[in-house]
Parts: structure tokens; C-alpha cells; sequence
């Protein structure tokens, strides 16, 4: 099969798998449907597992329940006997490469409360890297890199790098620098007037008109990186000359990753999860526990590198022209 031949379009092909109740089992075209996307999923992975052997990036495995969750207000972890169903791998990784593990990555299934739509899902596939020695923008050029090799129509697009503020300039005519908070929730109210009486933070009412009016148009024709973001959203990214060395890459619209230079202090790791906890307070979410372990290993010494983590099925949504994601997803 063509590694870069859509399979379809919704209502010809794919969408019905997740809706297999409406679908007679046993059928010759049902099994013909599943094979394919079977043999696409695999493939897709396959190619994945093949760039990062060329490079010398090793596959690890960790476990997906854990203790702790994330503090990020932003995100819904679920709970479990035990622990936490983790939202990504990447605390467990740090501690493997705070043990010396040196370039890694891994797939891995993992869970986010609140999330189901046509571009989510609770569970779905991520595609975690760290590369010792690279910085974000090292990082970048390696994104886009894997990007071209598993989507071939990509492959002569241009990259942008569009600084944060730039993107609300260019799309809502803001500056997001000049504006206070009032002006922010007057914006958010005019356009989105249901917005009124939410409690949002400023990163909110950003993030409410980012998603809405600024998303959407990005990287049409482009591999375009959003980067340069406020130090109020770096997570888990240092601060470079009052920016967040953080990115995200979109096609078409489609958010696809989040990457970071990785801060490597402890102490000022510790203070940005307690911060999240008195955000969390503030808009009535629990209190999350700090992961102990993960800051442990960073008092131990994390090596300077740089992370991203990649939707897998995002990008194969975009691989076979799929317009909701459960065209690609295996059902069950």
C-alpha cells in the first residue's frame, strides 16, 4: 500500500469503524475496511520506528499508571486504582534520562478526561522524544523532518516559525502586550458573548481566543511552529529573554505537538506545579500531588535536551485525508 495514499474521505470508507454497532460483522467489506486500516496503522508505525533507528533514538516502554498526575489546570488526568492514568510519558521518562538513558522515545497510550471530539479523544497515541544536546529550535528542524517523511504532500511545504504574539496580530489584530486583563475579557465577551461570566485567567481568555479565531488559520500550506510563547504557559519550558522556549507545530489548523528545551531545575519546577495548584484553586479543580519522583530526578541532574510530543493519530487523521479521528483509530 502507499504509505502517503489517502484512504478516504468520511462516509465512503473509514468513519464507520467507530460505529461498528450500525456495521453487519463478518461482512467482505468490513473485513477488507479493518485489514486496511490495520495494515495503515502498522505501516505508519513502522516508519516511525524506522526514523528514529536511522538516528539512533531507542524505544522505551514505561508505565502509563502512576502515582501522581499533572498539575496543569489545562488538562483532566483520570484516576485509578492506584494512581493516576497518565496524560504522557514524560515524567517517567525524565527519570530514565536522569539515569543515563540518552536519546529515547516512545508510543504510548495515554488518557485526558474531558476530551472526546472530532480531533479527541480519552485515549489516544503519543509520540514522545528527547534529544540530549538539542535545544527547541534543533528540535524543530527534526519535527518537520519526520513530519515530511510519514506525510509525502508535505514534503516540498515551507516551515514558519510564528511567534505567539505575532499569531494574535496577524489574526485578531490584538496586541497581546498592549492589552490588560479587562480588555482581554471585553474581546473574549464581544465575540464569544456565552464567555461572560466564566472564570477564566488571562491564560484562559487568551487561550479561548486562540482557539476560536487564531487556530484555525494556522499553517495553511506551511509547516508553521508557534513559538516565543508568554512565560506564564512555558509548563515544562525554560525561560530565554522573557519567552518560553516552547513550541507547537500545526497543518492546516491541526494542533499536532508541543515541544520544549527542558527546564532543569528543580526548584523552580517545584514552585511552577505549586502554581498550578493555586490556579487549579482559584477556578474550584482539586489540588493535584507533586510527582516526587520526577522532581527527584531532576535534583539528581536532567541532561540539557529538548521534548516533543506528537499526536500519532492527528498526524495519520492528516496522512489519509480523514476528517474525524475516529477514521483512524481501531475500534474496541
Amino acid at each position: 500500500m502507499d504509505q502517503g495514499k489517502p484512504l478516504g474521505r468520511s462516509g465512503k470508507e473509514l468513519n464507520f469503524f467507530g460505529k461498528s454497532a450500525a456495521v453487519p460483522h463478518g461482512g467482505f467489506f468490513m473485513e477488507k475496511l479493518m485489514r486496511q486500516l490495520i495494515a495503515r496503522r502498522a505501516q505508519f508505525l513502522a516508519a516511525i520506528r524506522a526514523f528514529f533507528a536511522t538516528r539512533g533514538v531507542l524505544e522505551v516502554d514505561t508505565a502509563q499508571l502512576r502515582p501522581c498526575g499533572v498539575t496543569d489546570p489545562q488538562l483532566v488526568s483520570l484516576a485509578a486504582s492506584g494512581g493516576y492514568l497518565q496524560t504522557s510519558p514524560e515524567y517517567a521518562m525524565k527519570i530514565l534520562l536522569a539515569q543515563g538513558a540518552g536519546d529515547i522515545y516512545q508510543l504510548a497510550h495515554v488518557f485526558r478526561g474531558e476530551e472526546q471530539g472530532r480531533k479527541h479523544r480519552r485515549e489516544f497515541m503519543l509520540l514522545e522524544w528527547y534529544r540530549a544536546g538539542f535545544d527547541h529550535l534543533r528540535l524543530m528542524d527534526e519535527v518537520a523532518a519526520l513530519v515530511r517523511e510519514l506525510l509525502p504532500a508535505c514534503r516540498d511545504w515551507q516551515t514558519r516559525h510564528t511567534p505567539y504574539a505575532e499569531a494574535f496580530r496577524r489574526h485578531l489584530g490584538i496586541d497581546i502586550g498592549q492589552t490588560d486583563d479587562a480588555g482581554l475579557r471585553a474581546l473574549c465577551t464581544a465575540r464569544l458573548p456565552e464567555s461572560a461570566d466564566w472564570p477564566l485567567s488571562r491564560d484562559g481568555m487568551l487561550d479561548l481566543l486562540f482557539t476560536h479565531y487564531v487556530e484555525p488559520e494556522l499553517g495553511r500550506g506551511t509547516l508553521e511552529f508557534l513559538c516565543d510563547y508568554p512565560p506564564s504557559q512555558a509548563a515544562l519550558a525554560r525561560i530565554i529573554d522573557g519567552k518560553a522556549a516552547r513550541f507547537e507545530l500545526y497543518i492546516n489548523g491541526l494542533e499536532l505537538c508541543n515541544g520544549f528545551w527542558e527546564l532543569s531545575n528543580a526548584a523552580e519546577q517545584r514552585a511552577r506545579f505549586l502554581a498550578d495548584n493555586r490556579e487549579r484553586a482559584q477556578l474550584g479543580l482539586p489540588e493535584m500531588p507533586l510527582d516526587e519522583d520526577f522532581l527527584a530526578a531532576l535534583e539528581h541532574g536532567l541532561p540539557d535536551c529538548a521534548v516533543v510530543a506528537l499526536g500519532v493519530d492527528r498526524l495519520l487523521m492528516l496522512a489519509c485525508n480523514a476528517a474525524h479521528i475516529d477514521e483512524v483509530m481501531l475500534p474496541g
